[in-house]
């Protein structure tokens, strides 16, 4: 019986030794549990910053972009698909990194359960020593010592049971790690798929938005001097609504982009009153308008949200100072993609005070929406942009504040506001639902 209860201790110990490393219990838990996450925290940011796209794939996608009809309507499309494809890949790279997250808190729980049981398997394998440097006797060859094996044959009669439970729940403990980090590491190869299509993806924006640029009627020089103008202008505005009116009065490409949002806006609006009792639009039309299909006002319930994150404040919510919030604010992820909320003209693309880098889109009949917080712009100014099509990326992780609502976040904040007649107004009701929402109803 010494040798079976010996054999399962061994066995034991051999199984926490391999899910709890020697030595392990030497450092202090607490430190060593948030080295060890801090650790796999950078090695899971590092699966995603460190995607780079081989020359061969870049010349791949740039034919591919050369096979395409060079018309409007096609790169539109084309930019819209891909923009709406980041959009989902970076949010579904976000739900893998919080499950990877997930299990690495169950995984250290694990960890620290074992680490617990051996201590006592610690104490048990020391007993089990001395046992055997002092053997109980054996009865056939010492009959004198019956009562010393009897007592001995009790006492591991009590121990084994005790010992083969924790030896299972060792054991168990044991499969369930394994599982856990198989688990992971197939997360952590389907967030490298992700990640490797999302970078090919953004490359695919890039050569997109190089070729509509490349086919604009604006020369480089007069397209430079205006937006020269309208830093200036930036610069001595007092407010965003005295941002939008010295624009729409001052800057060529601005006037022309209202003077188009007015007549488009007049247009929706004959329509309208021919047609008081048509249905509600289901979509915003066709890619190779010149002009939006449908009016802002008619368009709730249809904008996609310009970007995937977590709201970090909505409309009207008191900021830290107890003001009352103009815009929504959300959490990206470093470098995201940000789409156009609207089909609009742009009126102003540069730095804007506290917002950082900021878009104001003209969305016709007195409406402006506000994008700020972002790193890289890839519109110009009085350009027409379709709701989806990819307007701008956000910066990487750093402190920042999202414009008036004074967020501070290691995470890039995109601000968004919508205004009308240049008052704020909730743009809440603007957003189509997204698929968990259809989901729950």
């Amino acid at each position: 019986m010494s040798r079976i209860c010996l054999t399962t201790a061994l066995a034991v110990a051999a199984v926490v030794s391999v899910a709890v490393p020697i030595g392990y219990a030497a450092e202090d838990p607490v430190d060593e549990a948030t080295a060890a996450r801090a650790a796999r925290a950078a090695e899971l940011e590092a699966v995603t910053r460190d995607i780079a796209l081989t020359e061969e794939r870049l010349t791949e996608l740039r034919r591919e972009i050369d096979s395409l009809e060079k018309d409007r309507a096609t790169l539109s499309q084309t930019l819209i698909d891909t923009g709406a494809r980041v959009h989902d890949l970076e949010a579904a790279i976000d739900d893998t990194e919080r499950r990877v997250r997930a299990l690495t808190l169950n995984e250290d729980a694990l960890r620290a359960s074992l680490l617990d049981q051996r201590d006592v398997l610690a104490a048990v394998l020391a007993a089990l020593q001395r046992i055997g440097r002092r053997p109980p006797p054996a009865i056939l060859v010492r009959p004198e010592d019956a009562l010393g094996s009897v007592r001995s044959a009790i006492l591991l009669g009590a121990v084994v049971p005790d010992l083969r439970r924790a030896a299972n729940k060792l054991a168990d403990d044991l499969g369930r790690l394994v599982s856990l980090k198989q688990e992971a590491a197939r997360e952590r190869d389907r967030l490298r798929a992700d990640a490797t299509t999302l970078a090919e993806d953004r490359a695919r924006i890039e050569f997109l938005v190089a070729e509509r640029q490349s086919q604009s009627d604006a020369s480089a020089a007069e397209l430079a001097a205006q937006q020269s103008r309208a830093v200036a202008l930036a610069d001595q505005a007092t407010s965003l609504k005295d941002l939008v009116g010295r624009m729409e009065k001052e800057i060529a490409a601005a006037a022309k982009a209202k003077a188009e949002a007015e007549a488009a806006a007049a247009k929706h609006r004959a329509a309208a009153e021919a047609e008081r009792k048509q249905a509600p639009p289901t979509d915003l039309g066709a890619a190779d308008r010149l002009a939006p299909a449908v009016s802002f006002a008619d368009a709730r319930g249809l904008l996609p949200l310009p970007a995937s994150g977590k709201t970090l404040r909505a409309y009207g919510e008191e900021d830290d100072f107890s003001n009352l919030s103009e815009g929504m604010s959300i959490a990206t992820r470093p470098n995201a993609q940000v789409n156009s909320p609207s089909d609009g003209w742009i009126v102003y693309a540069g730095p804007f005070r506290s917002y950082g880098k900021l878009l104001i889109i003209n969305a016709g009949d007195g409406y402006h929406i506000l994008l700020a917080g972002m790193d890289e712009i890839a519109v110009q100014l009085g350009q027409f942009v379709l709701a989806g099509e990819p307007v701008a990326m956000m910066a990487s992780p750093k402190l920042a504040s999202a414009g008036s609502v004074d967020i501070v976040s290691t995470q890039p904040v995109l601000y968004i506001e919508f205004r009308k007649d240049g008052d704020s107004i909730d743009p809440a009701p603007w957003w189509a639902a997204t698929d968990d929402e259809k989901v729950g109803g």
